[in-house]
């Protein structure tokens, strides 16, 4: 490939426009809330569009293509788990969240939120929920990159170790200078590349074989267990993988995006918007990974690299598909899938690095340039530890995606869902779930017991833990039951 090749002149434009973004935001900071939280002045379809490309990293257009074009249509159980997911926690925890937050002495981070909604002197919440959200962000990260790294190897013919540096370097960047702000502003633009193309690949696939039905038929003369949503499933891997769904109400990165909206009432609008722009794009990558199957069999001599690394699928049929410059912008489409969510990420751990112990722990009167630089500081040394985990060329992006989405959804899901819907609950109780929900992820992790999903285990203890120890406990204070029913009243005005 040469330097001018249309595919790259197309990656650079992509890249740049994502780092004069970044610049634009770099001006619009002002402040340590603005970089973290963006000053929350969010609007409906940014919140939309930067909650929906924050959630849907790289394995959406790598991972669970490459799943479906593996196992068959079966592996459509995640997507149906994901939707059901999203839309209760837009409709359940977005808009409390984002009152809850701010009456809770403005709080900037899920940390900070628990810190002030159960009034823990302590600080043991903030320190417990800041090692959460390090640990399983990390590994979160390293799937970002992991992703980003084979885009450059499949692409441009790199070293994976080359390829994984330099599909970092644009995301540290623009999130270095712009903090939310870029990240946000980014997104918006990257969720409408990832519809795009969603959209575009399988409608060629189809065109390409001869429609829905010479595909159909393909795929069941070479396997007809490639049609039946229920190959090789019982009951315990249907509901593993309907339990992604869970995850949702506690993922740091898109809890962020309704804590920035500039109002709650913005959040009824965005629900709309989101669930629109996530069902199209799941239909899309579930299409591209099943009509995949068809046209590899179609044409065999072409299916090389997809057969050595399933989760290229989508590269290669952008590639044989398209003339190099509308493939450009298609394989710019799974670097914006990467970076979108990769950003999200490394500003949280940015953020509970920064707000959670440095300020906290380390320098209570640090001003707000300090922070802002300190928060700099952090995106880069997050960014360095997932660059070194996911130097081994063997990690598979739906893997570390499942294991740090799982921890995330057990520790911190059933403490957000029901700080939002009970007064009740308590500090002790909060404590109780985090720890277990984290625990139970991580020993199931190991043993893999009933080969049932972790999330879902983590889940369901973590619930137990918060219901019995608040009850057993003493109530909340007056304070802080005054606090819920002050912000539920105002969750409830139109």
């Amino acid at each position: 490939m040469t330097v001018n090749s249309p595919m790259l002149i197309t990656f650079i434009i992509y890249i740049a426009g994502m780092l004069l973004i970044g610049f634009m935001a770099y001006r619009s900071t002002k402040n340590f809330d603005d970089y973290i939280l963006g000053g929350r002045r969010l609007g409906s379809v940014v919140t939309a569009l930067s909650a929906g490309a924050s959630d849907m990293s790289g394995w959406l257009l790598m991972g669970l293509p490459g799943a479906i074009f593996f196992s068959g249509i079966s592996e459509g159980w995640i997507a149906l788990g994901l939707l059901m997911g999203a839309y209760l926690n837009w409709r359940w925890v977005a808009g409390r969240l984002r009152v809850h937050t701010e009456v809770s002495n403005n709080a900037l981070t899920l940390p900070d939120y628990f810190t002030h909604r159960f009034e823990d002197k302590s600080k043991v919440l903030r320190i417990i929920s800041a090692l959460v959200i390090l640990v399983f962000f990390t590994i979160y990260c390293a799937s970002g990159v992991v992703a980003g790294g084979l885009l450059f190897e499949n692409t441009f013919g790199i070293s994976y170790e080359k390829a994984i540096w330099l599909g970092a370097l644009a995301t540290i960047a623009y999130t270095f200078l712009g903090g939310f702000l870029a990240v946000s502003w980014t997104d918006t633009v990257q969720a409408t590349l990832m519809i795009f193309a969603l959209i575009m690949v399988p409608v060629l696939i189809l065109f390409k074989i001869g429609g829905v039905d010479t595909a159909v038929s393909i795929i069941e003369a070479k396997n007809p267990a490639y049609l039946d949503m229920f190959k090789n499933l019982n009951i315990i891997a249907i509901v593993s993988l309907l339990g992604w769904g869970f995850g949702y109400f506690g993922q740091p990165h898109i809890l962020a995006r309704f804590m920035a909206a500039d109002s709650h009432q913005t959040i009824h609008k965005a629900r709309r918007i989101s669930m629109t722009w996530m069902l199209l794009c799941l239909v899309g990558t579930v299409s591209v990974g099943f009509f995949g199957i068809a046209y590899f069999d179609m044409y065999p001599e072409q299916a090389g690299p997809v057969m050595e690394n399933r989760e290229r699928i989508f590269m290669e049929l952008g590639i044989l598909l398209f003339n190099p410059w509308i493939t450009g912008i298609l394989l710019s489409a799974v670097l914006a899938a990467v970076m979108s969510t990769l950003s999200c990420q490394l500003l949280v751990c940015s953020s509970a690095l920064t707000e959670d112990f440095y300020k906290a722990f380390i320098r209570t009167k640090a001003s707000q340039k300090e922070l802002v630089w300190v928060g700099r500081m952090m995106v880069l040394l997050v960014a360095i530890i997932a660059i070194v985990i996911a130097t081994n060329p063997n990690n598979k992006v739906l893997g570390l995606v499942s294991n740090a989405w799982a921890g995330f959804g057990a520790a911190f899901g059933p403490v957000v869902l029901i700080s939002v819907l009970w007064k009740r609950m308590t500090r002790n109780g909060a404590l109780a779930g985090m720890l277990v929900g984290a625990i139970t992820v991580l020993v199931w992790m190991e043993y893999r017991w009933f080969e049932l999903y972790e999330i879902i285990p983590g889940f369901i203890f973590a619930t137990i833990a918060i219901v019995v120890v608040s009850l057993l406990g003493k109530e909340p204070s007056k304070a802080t039951q005054q606090r819920f029913e002050e912000a539920e009243a105002h969750y409830k005005t139109k």
